[in-house]
Formats: structure tokens, sequence, C-alpha cells
């Protein structure tokens, strides 16, 4: 039996399976991100020197002139740094959590949460690294890369479920 009714049926059934898949990549990447921002903020307070060596060439100066002229910096950047991990650490727990807890629920807010956080977090980071021309700026690029990819793809499987939902219910939700 090969009804337009039928096909309509076998057609509609593949989308949830698209969405479900789109869902499970995107609670990975954006999981893997929220893991790169732990593991950068561990970084960022056991690892990272006060001053990279492309910070005194981007400023113009050498290191001993930094040190000479201001003498307390580098132990004051390594407090900055500690902090700073800290919050990198954070949003990284809270993006694992949102991954994995509020992208399944296909909870309403989460992609909103997920694009200010991306924002303010790998995107602003990538940017500013672009700016001082980092010789990190094209590594960091990627997370942010992924951040956005996961971001969209869990978009596109929200309004594909809903899109079934509609079709499920007749049209009426």
């Amino acid at each position: 039996m090969n009804t337009p009714k039928r096909r309509a049926d076998l057609t509609a059934g593949t989308a949830p399976l698209k969405a479900v898949k789109s869902i499970q990549v995107s609670k990975w990447m954006l999981s893997a991100c929220g893991v790169w921002l732990m593991a950068l903020g561990v970084y960022f307070i056991f690892v990272r020197p006060p001053l990279l060596p492309e910070d005194p060439r981007f400023m113009g100066v050498t290191l001993e002139q930094i040190r000479v002229s201001v003498p307390g910096l580098e132990s004051w950047l390594r407090k900055v740094f500690t902090v700073m991990g800290g919050f990198m650490a954070g949003a990284g727990v809270l993006t694992v959590f949102v991954a994995t807890v509020a992208i399944p629920l296909q909870s309403r807010n989460a992609s909103w949460v997920l694009a200010v956080s991306g924002a303010l977090t790998v995107v602003l980071m990538s940017a500013t690294n672009f700016a001082l021309h980092s010789d990190f700026r094209w590594l960091l690029l990627l997370p942010a890369l992924v951040w956005f990819t996961g971001l969209v793809l869990y978009v596109a499987s929200r309004k594909t479920s809903f899109v079934d939902r509609d079709r499920s219910n007749g049209g009426v939700n």
C-alpha cells in the first residue's frame, strides 16, 4: 500500500530522526566547548605565564623593559589570570550543564543562553586574539566555530521538531 498519505507518513518519520541526530551532535559539540573552557581555565590558573612572548612584542617593548618599568606587573597578572581562569572554568561547567540537560529537553531558552554565553566567551576571546595578532588566533578560532556550528544545529533541530509536531497534530499545536 503506497498511498500519498502513507508516503507522507514515511517521509515525516525521517525528520524526527534527523532532529534527534542534530540534537545529539549539537549536545556533543557544545559539551566539548564547555570542557575546553574548563581546561583553558585550569591552564590560566596553574600554567599560563603572566606574559607570553607575544605580549611584549604587541606592546613594542622587551620583557626586561616591562619588568623595569612596572616591577609588580607579573605578580599582579598572575592573580588576574587566576580569577579569569576561574571564570572560564565556571563558564565551562555551566556550558556542559546546559548542553547535557537543557538541549536534550529542548528547553525554549537554551538557544538564547548558548548564543549569548558563546558570544561573551569563545567568540570574544577569538576576536580579541585576532585584534592582537596573537600567535594563537587561528587555534582560538576553532572553538568559536565549533560553538557556532553546535548552536546552529540545535536551533535547526528545534525548528524541525516543531514542524513535525505541527504535522502530527494536524497543524494544531
